[in-house]
């Protein structure tokens, strides 16, 4: 007589969601990357309606356990495997690094202060600021302040660049932030128009895989905002790369180059989702100061992590 065995359920999968700016991701913590996520899953996890939702998703991964990050596993032990919306690959990510940090602090995974995250655009310096109860002491997990990443140097490719909207069209600085940026200063950002799909920028042979475009207007002395097109992703709420990407063109539009003048350059940059303060020093490094939050966490239902097996 034979016994009735039920198939095994597949395992939930932990997540957590977080939000840099309101540039929102889903996180999934895969120290060992063992966790299968194809370019659909990952669009299926950040949609809006039928998943999670997110404007990308952060993969967490010890480095020496990803094919793309053993090389930088002595610097950084954790590897921002990052995606996104859309399930394609990026380089980096300037909010998704902060929140990153902010999910490994949060997970008891590494102390306040400095740490090094590996990314596709190379290794960055995290600086988790703390508060300190009175008197001294160890700080709470959740009693955390600012997130500053020493972001690198900018690149400014040679060449012009143009970016058009409608029957609008701007000359565009060419900035490399470890992903490429084309920044357009215009007189009213409601000229972006509604950013959902990417505005035709060219030449085309300036971006071969695609760019992130930015729209910026004065607000005041070393003071700006923008808005911004994430390719893969559309407009989002706010874009850390993009933010030093502007930032850069803005000093090199206002006569400033830290490499020249000795001084560092600090300009404060709007986005729709937050603030974020963006220091250019003299020997090109850029560092971003902004908040990370974690808003959420919980398990995807087996079924679903079983669907995403099969996408």
């Amino acid at each position: 007589m034979s016994t009735y065995r039920p198939a095994a359920q597949p395992s939930p999968i932990p997540f957590l969601k977080g939000h840099g700016t309101e540039n929102d991701f889903v996180i999934i913590p895969d120290p060992d990357n063992a966790v299968a996520l194809s370019a659909a899953a990952v669009a299926k996890l950040c949609d809006r309606r039928a998943g999670i939702g997110g404007d990308g998703l952060l993969h967490v991964v010890r480095s020496a356990e990803h094919p793309e990050a053993r090389s930088m596993a002595d610097r950084a032990e954790w590897f921002m495997d990052y995606r996104n919306a859309d399930g394609s690959v990026a380089e980096m990510c300037g909010n998704g690094v902060r929140v990153f940090a902010r999910y490994l602090r949060r997970a008891g995974l590494v102390d306040a202060g400095d740490l090094a995250v590996a990314t596709r655009g190379g290794v960055k310096e995290v600086h988790i600021a703390k508060s300190l109860e009175a008197g001294g002491g160890t700080a709470d997990p959740e009693d955390v302040e600012d997130v500053t990443v020493r972001m690198g140097r900018a690149a400014l490719p040679e060449g012009d660049v143009s970016v058009v909207v409608g029957e609008r069209g701007w000359p565009a600085r060419n900035v490399n932030m470890g992903n490429p940026h084309a920044v357009a200063f215009v007189d009213d950002l409601d000229h972006a128009g509604n950013l959902f799909t990417a505005p035709p920028v060219s030449p085309a042979s300036a971006y071969p895989d695609g760019v992130n475009v930015e729209f910026v207007v004065g607000r005041g002395p070393r003071h700006v905002a923008m808005r911004v097109h994430e390719r893969g992703s559309g407009e989002t709420r706010s874009c850390g790369t993009g933010a030093c990407a502007v930032a850069v063109a803005a000093a090199r539009r206002d006569g400033i180059d830290p490499a020249v003048t000795g001084e560092p350059v600090t300009y404060t940059v709007d986005l729709p989702g937050g603030r974020l303060v963006i220091t250019e020093r003299p020997d090109g490094e850029i560092e971003m100061t902004g908040p990370a939050v974690i808003v959420a966490e919980g398990l995807l239902d087996g079924e679903w992590a079983e669907l995403l097996d099969t996408l």
